[in-house]
């Protein structure tokens, strides 16, 4: 590929945009929201916790309802995602990840709209699939919001 004044303008405009984003309040947000719960320890030990307890989930789906403590570990590996997401700074971490992702996706809006109308870009951090749905094969005839056609 060679590079031509045009790309080179392409590429100062892209360190411009993420420059922007990275300096924005959004973000601000989300590293302090993400700062103060890597610093509570309680908040660690439960994502600890439910790490371990993923581990053990992972184990048990290769066998499903035949593993003999299949029961047990699906209520303790529940219980330790809903302590987890439950914990203030998690909760409050979360909230700001899903922010920034809104804030994201808008500009990816933006900047898409811009070079063509029938772009389509992805809603809520959801990556398009091959049929141009968001939500994975569309066999709704459009009712999921996507465009194909």
């Amino acid at each position: 590929m060679i590079a031509t004044t045009e790309f080179v303008d392409v590429l100062d405009e892209t360190d411009k945009i993420i420059n922007m984003i990275n300096h924005s309040d959004v973000m601000h947000q989300y590293k302090e929201a993400n700062n103060a719960m890597k610093e509570d320890e309680e908040a660690q030990r439960l994502i600890r916790a439910f790490s371990h307890m993923k581990d053990q989930y992972d184990d048990v789906q290769r066998f499903g309802h035949y593993h003999p403590d299949y029961h047990t570990i699906m209520k303790e590996v529940r219980s330790a995602k809903r302590q987890m997401d439950m914990h203030h700074t998690v909760a409050a971490f979360k909230v700001q990840e899903r922010n920034l992702q809104r804030f994201l996706d808008e500009i990816s809006e933006c900047i898409a709209g811009s070079a063509s109308e029938h772009i389509m870009v992805p809603k809520d951090g959801a990556a398009l699939t091959d049929s141009g749905c968001s939500s994975g094969g569309c066999g709704s005839g459009g009712s999921c919001g996507c465009q194909a056609s």
